[in-house]
């Protein structure tokens, strides 16, 4: 059987990674052990026969600590009690300390001992599940109103052309092209945030002197939308003609992406629930479908799978806010077949009529999608 003795004890204390510091009766260290040495940088000889105080962001810290063990229920120990410790460049060492009373045989308090383990990283795995929670809300009640503007700068991109002169068209356009960089601005700095958190790097930066904030400061220039305004008059309109039914539970959303596709000389259905969906779908012709993928009743992956029971050959496209589909509902989607996604919004309008004129040219016979539309998007009826 292995006997501890008094050395193997110290060798013991002295290889724990954790800060090991012993104190008598007046608060001085007496010992110090090489997981202190590593993490507060003091050597031994620097600091034993120190105050304690001197670890210690300020004398009420320590003070603190003090007085939790002497009035702890649990004979003068504590766990895990949680303050601040500093090192040898004062920089401030957030720790959670387990420690107890020593006595003597009379009883007499003689001292104390304190297990201290750098909670820093714990903070900051904390620190990034909040974030990380942040972000996919944040990505979800930010891209949204996202998407109802950037669908109005589109509408107001190819309308403004008609009604300026030249001149007036020059300075309208760097106006808009302000608008979509803004929007493509906050769009990268909601996209920071989630990717900081995806990194598992929390970074901060100062503000004010001895503060510091979240750093979601774009690392690249923020993409912006593709929609510019025209050279000349739209003379094709390769929708034109196309029943498209929107799925939003956002109306803001389903009203401007709906009046998008009017300008495209789409025919457009709205709904905001699955239900109402299936509801055009079993009594009107719909060429293709785009939906949102978070939406009561029945999330994106199960919407997708009805109606591709029920409709095979109707192509559907996924959207949705959040920058991480947590619940593998584009993924899954995919397996089982589905061609459209679009992982974010705001939406990007080339790569919609991408999407929709590729379903367009599935389902759509050739005498059909050569026929004239002759109604302007102006004048197009809402449902």
């Amino acid at each position: 059987m292995l006997t501890l003795d008094q050395n193997y004890l110290k060798r013991l204390m002295e290889s724990s990674p954790d800060i090991i510091i012993a104190v008598d009766r007046e608060g001085t260290i007496i010992y110090y052990n090489d997981g202190a040495r590593r993490v507060l940088r003091f050597t031994p000889e620097e600091i034993i026969g120190q105050k304690v105080t001197r670890i210690y962001r300020s004398l009420d810290d320590a003070r603190q600590v003090m007085k939790a063990l002497r009035e702890s229920p649990d004979g003068g120990r504590i766990s895990s009690f949680e303050t601040v410790l500093r090192d040898k460049d004062n920089e401030e060492i957030p720790v959670a300390i387990s420690g107890s009373l020593i006595y003597d045989e009379q009883g007499n308090e003689i001292g104390s001992i304190g297990f201290a383990r750098d909670i820093r990283r714990m903070r900051q795995r904390e620190q990034l599940a909040t974030a990380g929670e942040i972000a996919v809300s944040l990505a979800h009640e930010i891209n949204n109103p996202l998407e109802t503007i950037t669908n109005h700068l589109e509408l107001l991109t190819h309308s403004v052309e008609h009604h300026l002169t030249p001149a007036e068209l020059v300075v309208e356009t760097e106006r808009l092209g302000a608008i979509r960089a803004c929007i493509g601005r906050v769009n990268a700095i909601v996209r920071r945030l989630d990717d900081m958190t995806r990194k598992g790097v929390y970074e901060t930066r100062d503000y004010l002197k001895g503060k510091r904030m979240a750093d979601l400061a774009p690392r690249a220039e923020p993409e912006t939308s593709e929609c510019q305004l025209a050279d000349g008059p739209l003379q094709e309109w390769p929708l034109a003609g196309m029943s498209v039914l929107v799925l939003d539970d956002d109306v803001s959303v389903v009203n401007s992406l709906a009046d998008v596709l009017r300008a495209e000389r789409c025919v457009v259905h709205t709904a905001t629930v699955p239900s109402a969906a299936f509801g055009i779908l079993r009594n009107m012709k719909i060429d293709t479908v785009i939906s949102d993928v978070v939406m009561p009743e029945m999330d994106g992956y199960e919407f997708y799978l009805r109606v591709k029971e029920e409709m095979p050959n109707l192509p559907v496209i996924l959207m949705t806010g959040y920058y991480y589909d947590k619940d593998h509902i584009i993924k899954r989607s995919r397996m089982e077949g589905l061609e459209g996604a679009i992982f974010n919004k705001p939406i990007n309008p080339a790569k919609l009529r991408e999407l929709l004129t590729i379903a367009r040219k599935k389902v759509m016979p050739p005498a059909r999608m050569r026929q004239p539309v002759m109604q302007s998007p102006q004048a197009a009826p809402r449902p």
